[in-house]
């Protein structure tokens, strides 16, 4: 594969940017990589156009503080509807941060730092459509927020959060579940504010679907998962505090999201995939003996796109009976038992 990196030497003295190239610089380095029309959809959604983007853009590009590749893939639905022009639609670039980019917003201190650097080739990689729709996730959740009154900003979901669930020194992917995004959302209603904090895995039909099942299986055993000191004489009372309670207040509602390379069967094919996986959790014993202290919901990308997670857009997993399954949801899944 060919890969090219678009990228400037670096001034000697630092330029100055206008504030849209601080949010920009943030946004990447909390989400890695997003398009140029990402971008422009987070960050300045009621522009008619991204000219005034693609010129901070650039002089991030040429300050040494962002590097750009073409995407490997054709341009999305949303992306096209973008597209102007009747000229010919190339693919997008995508935009990620260079060191010294990274470096100048750690420097800032205003975000938590973050333990690796993006690169190229991970720009590049297999998980490059799998990113870039855990991104179109987080900003249909900021762009009905906006729509709604309600709260949730470009820095409000972090992706890949890693969470630990068995003791032990086995693999990181044994001992951890890695939630693809943590969410948070500010539901304004009547005066009254609600804090959420979400659980959101993305699947784009590329595990098999017992595999999906085993992750989200996987939150049963977070959920149930204690810290213990390797001595037992220095055990204490604090050893059967559930580990994410030093995290969460509450255990947050688990939220998977479904998508897939656009053709006609991709309704039916997501559809059969969450029965699938209303199947697959209630045969889990963990998931089953839990399912009164567990919320989990499942919903396609394009739905939560067109609706909002206010809809009745969610399919709750661990309720009902295969012959009396609980009607959609929206994101709260409340719905008896």
């Amino acid at each position: 594969m060919t890969l090219t990196i678009e990228t400037a030497g670096v001034p000697e003295q630092r330029a100055s940017f206008h504030s849209l190239g601080t949010r920009v610089l943030h946004v990447l380095y909390q989400h890695r990589v997003m398009s140029t029309d990402q971008m422009q959809r987070l960050l300045l959604p009621a522009a008619g156009g991204a000219s005034y983007l693609r010129r901070q853009l650039r002089e991030l590009l040429a300050a040494g503080q962002v590097q750009r590749i073409w995407a490997s893939h054709r341009p999305t639905p949303t992306e096209q509807q973008s597209n102007k022009t009747r000229r010919p639609v190339k693919p997008p670039y995508l935009w990620f941060l260079t060191e010294e980019g990274a470096q100048s917003v750690e420097d800032g201190g205003e975000l938590r730092p973050r333990p690796y650097r993006i690169t190229a080739e991970a720009v590049a990689g297999a998980r490059q459509l799998h990113t870039l729709a855990v991104n179109e996730t987080g900003i249909a959740f900021a762009r009905h927020a906006a729509r709604l009154g309600h709260e949730c900003g470009p820095l409000d979901w972090m992706p890949e959060v890693a969470h630990r669930i068995r003791d032990g020194q086995r693999r990181f992917e044994d001992d951890h579940v890695i939630t693809d995004a943590v969410l948070n959302y500010v539901h304004v209603r009547r005066g009254q504010r609600a804090m959420l904090t979400l659980f959101i895995e993305m699947d784009r039909a590329t595990m098999t679907a017992a595999r999906l099942a085993a992750k989200i299986a996987a939150y049963g055993r977070l959920h149930e998962y204690v810290p213990q000191h390797p001595d037992r004489a220095r055990r204490s009372a604090a050893s059967t505090r559930p580990s994410w309670q030093y995290t969460y207040p509450f255990f947050p509602r688990l939220l998977v999201v479904l998508d897939g390379q656009p053709s006609p069967t991709l309704g039916a094919r997501l559809t059969a995939r969450t029965n699938d996986l209303y199947a697959l959790t209630r045969a889990d014993p963990r998931l089953a003996r839990l399912a009164g202290r567990l919320s989990i919901g499942v919903t396609t990308l394009q739905l939560l796109q067109d609706h909002g997670p206010f809809e009745p857009i969610f399919t709750p997993l661990l309720r009902g009976t295969p012959d009396a399954r609980p009607p959609l949801t929206d994101l709260y899944l409340t719905t008896a038992q």
